[in-house]
């Protein structure tokens, strides 16, 4: 329903209940549920906030991002059985986006049980149900990466990189120029973890 929400942060609070930030847009302020980094993160002044509809029983709730990538991570958390909205928020506290999305396509499910109330178990769950959803988009044709850099890159990390960008809803030609300005910044020994952090990094600025 809600892409992202722009205008001008009015006030932020701190409660048992989570951290919450509150945007001001045509007369109308927006309580937004976010992470404690977004919420350490936003400043005074016009914010862009990401934005997820919640919509439960008992309570409609908006959920917020300073970045796209957080917000679509989120999305597909929050589609794992056994993950809510606060372990969601919990996951993208204690890690950036590209370190989990590491995490799952190497299937360490061990570091993910970093997280507060995340057993081994549960990782293991989010883990195999992630994997299938970031791994398993395909393009009808590879994407080509044009940086001359990218020949010393390997191309498994370069397609999985490809993959989970393509799962998150990025265009083809985004990917193209994220990817291949990241690989002629990287070693040839660059993992997709990296090569999705550097890639995000460039299509969020």
């Amino acid at each position: 329903m809600y892409d992202y929400i722009k205008g001008i942060l009015s006030g932020k609070s701190n409660t048992s209940k989570g951290t919450f930030l509150t945007v001001e847009t045509g007369g109308i302020g927006y309580l937004l549920e976010t992470t404690s980094r977004d919420f350490s993160a936003a400043s005074d002044g016009e914010v862009k906030i990401y934005t997820v509809l919640l919509h439960r029983e008992d309570k409609m709730s908006l959920c917020g991002f300073l970045h796209k990538e957080d917000r679509d991570i989120f999305n597909i958390l929050t589609s794992v059985s056994g993950v809510g909205s606060k372990m969601a928020l919990t996951l993208l506290d204690e890690f950036e986006s590209s370190e989990l999305i590491g995490f799952v396509i190497e299937g360490n499910y061990k570091e993910i049980t970093r997280a507060k109330g995340v057993g081994p178990k549960l990782a293991q769950k989010i883990i195999l149900e992630l994997k299938d959803k970031l791994m398993n988009y395909q393009t009808k044709e590879p994407i080509k990466v044009t940086s001359v850099s990218s020949t010393k890159i390997d191309n498994q990390a370069v397609e999985d990189a490809q993959m989970v960008l393509v799962s998150l809803g990025y265009e083809r030609k985004e990917i193209q120029e994220a990817i291949s300005k990241a690989v002629a910044l990287l070693n040839d020994k660059a993992s997709a973890e990296e090569i999705l952090k550097e890639s995000l990094k460039l299509l969020s600025a």
